[in-house]
């Protein structure tokens, strides 16, 4: 068996979206469970709530952006402090490294990447030596420790977002179009 050498990641169907934001929702509560705010309602969570995907509205509809793992992943080649890696074919932001310095942010041609507050123990965690909240950037890590796979895919009900494994895709389309091929020469 051939190594798998093409990293998987999220892709958003525009035409599918409407925009319900059950992706944004499911991808806060999944990073979020360690501050103890699953099961909040509005108004009693403690962090902002911001997801690791962006729902993004256009003139013609809307649609999930978040990050694709790139092979070679201008966030992680700016990131002087170590902080993005990649592990296993995913591109990861190490919280404890990242000093917020927006490089990463700069970089990323998708704009899927964000800074977040740190909160620990469900409380936001100043930077030392000021009044300011420490910040990182975050991104999408396709739900890295959660079996079932990414949130927002399982969560979406309108099917508009799924996981994309590039070689997989190629393989399909390989079969497909040997497929016309042999019926448009044996026609």
């Amino acid at each position: 068996m051939m190594k798998k050498e093409l990293g998987s990641f999220v892709i958003g169907d525009g035409r599918r979206c409407t925009g319900c934001k059950a992706c944004e929702l499911a991808c806060f509560m999944v990073h979020n469970q360690k501050s103890n705010h699953v099961g909040m309602t509005v108004g009693t969570v403690g962090v902002p709530v911001v997801p690791r995907l962006y729902l993004t509205r256009f003139e013609q509809g809307c649609m999930p952006i978040q990050c694709k793992h790139c092979e070679d992943a201008p966030c992680l080649n700016v990131c002087s402090k170590g902080a993005i890696s990649r592990i296993e074919h995913q591109v990861v932001v190490d919280e404890q490294l990242c000093i917020g310095c927006k490089d990463c942010m700069q970089a990323c041609p998708f704009g899927a990447i964000t800074l977040l507050p740190y909160a620990k123990d469900g409380c936001l965690v100043p930077q030392s030596g000021s009044s300011e909240t420490k910040v990182f950037a975050a991104k999408c890590d396709l739900c890295k420790d959660i079996p079932q796979g990414p949130a927002c895919v399982n969560a979406c009900p309108h099917q508009a977002l799924r996981l994309v494994d590039p070689e997989a895709e190629r393989e399909e389309k390989n079969i497909k179009a040997a497929n016309a091929l042999f019926y448009m020469k044996n026609w």
